[in-house]
């Protein structure tokens, strides 16, 4: 999976770890290791389906054009699911997984190129090493989180991007840090009903639902 990308816009996983950044410094927002790794798993099965190159029924996943992209990292993933078509989304969730950290360090990459992003490396108790990503230029992450908002909080028709992302930052707990208690009531049944209008923002959503519950059931002690 390579770090060119030849397309000007930001990809949905760009995006998604915009909307997981605090603004104030640079870190990000404390999700479960799976809501990171499936969350990015299906941005990027977003992004080949908004470029018209794959797409689901109620069972699976397929290809529907094999002309590849300006994205190396998008066409590798397309390549393979070429190869074993018709599995069902969980199945490319889950596959997809073993390269969730590729797939987060060339998308940071690329915010960093773009001058979106700087990493700064920081030490703990003189040996830990950690990592923020100060916002150098905040216009794309402001225009992610605007658009959201104004989807959420408005009747409007959202383009089939913002779905997305709104399937995406609901499914991987998002919503919990950027909105309050009684915010998260007031829109609940808005985020419902847009999860409702992309047959496979429903697939990948319901996807990660059920590697959710499946792995905290995995967690539960036997029962003697």
């Amino acid at each position: 999976m390579g770090v060119e990308n030849l397309d000007n816009s930001l990809s949905v996983a760009e995006e998604m770890i915009l909307l997981q950044l605090h603004d104030e410094d640079g870190t990000f927002i404390k999700l479960p290791d799976w809501a990171m790794r499936y969350t990015l798993c299906g941005a990027v099965l977003m992004d080949l389906a908004l470029q018209n190159r794959i797409d689901t029924d109620l069972e699976s996943l397929f290809v529907v054009d094999r002309t590849p992209t300006s994205d190396t990292l998008l066409n590798s993933l397309l390549a393979h699911v070429d190869k074993d078509q018709s599995r069902p989304i969980r199945y490319w969730v889950e596959r997809i997984a073993v390269h969730a950290d590729q797939i987060r360090e060339v998308s940071l990459q690329r915010l960093i190129d773009r001058g979106i992003l700087e990493q700064e490396e920081h030490r703990f108790l003189w040996v830990f090493k950690s990592r923020r990503y100060p916002v150098i230029d905040g216009t794309a992450e402001t225009e992610a989180k605007r658009r959201i908002l104004d989807v959420l909080w408005s009747d409007k028709i959202p383009d089939p991007r913002d779905v997305v992302l709104i399937c995406l930052a609901d499914v991987c707990g998002v919503f919990s840090a950027m909105f309050t208690t009684s915010e998260l009531s007031k829109i609940e049944h808005r985020v419902k009903e847009i999860r409702q209008l992309d047959l496979i923002g429903q697939a990948v959503a319901s996807a990660i639902w059920d590697i959710e519950v499946s792995l905290a059931i995995a967690a539960q002690p036997p029962f003697h």
